[in-house]
């Protein structure tokens, strides 16, 4: 092989690698199959909750941002589903990754985030349970049974849906 060749070659490899390292770095702590780790948060309405207190339902962390286009499509589709599910034993406890209150309050109320769990997080990814999930990108998505084990990560909507249909034998 010539010096040429080699020198593609090893380009190549170390292509590879730099995108396997940053997919791998933009990847959340925790996977489908792992325990929900039990930790403590304060509520935008000023109550202290634990994720722990959400054992018993199927709940959907979801780590979002005003700023973030494909965060905010994804928001219809969960408002959609929370209105669906949620009398049947399905939550989302939404965080907002962000600057500013102001634009966080307005993407909450124009986007009709109805469920009364969310969590402000103005340290964007730098806040604490960014950095307790490993969230380096939004949107970022935990779905939970109600044992506390996640069902799955980063799910689009429709995945979503179809896991919750068959968890809650419904429709």
């Amino acid at each position: 092989m010539s010096v040429g060749n080699w020198k593609t070659a090893v380009a190549v490899v170390l292509l590879v690698l730099t995108v396997l390292g940053y997919w791998k770095y933009r990847q959340p702590r925790f996977a489908a199959g792992e325990r929900l780790p039990d930790v403590a948060f304060g509520l935008s309405d000023g109550r202290e909750a634990r994720l722990s207190e959400w054992r018993g339902k199927y709940v959907l962390v979801h780590f979002w941002g005003s700023w973030c286009g494909p965060c905010r499509a994804e928001n219809r589709e969960l408002s959609r589903l929370y209105a669906k599910y949620q009398e049947r034993g399905f939550d989302i406890i939404s965080i907002g990754i962000e600057q500013t209150r102001e634009a966080w309050e307005q993407a909450v109320q124009t986007d009709g985030l109805v469920w009364p769990h969310h969590v402000l997080e103005l340290e964007r990814f730098d806040g604490p349970l960014a950095r307790r999930f490993q969230v380096r990108a939004i949107p970022t998505t935990f779905l939970v049974n109600a044992e506390g084990v996640i069902m799955g990560v980063n799910l689009t909507p429709e995945q979503i849906e179809r896991m919750l249909r068959e968890a809650l034998n419904g429709t």
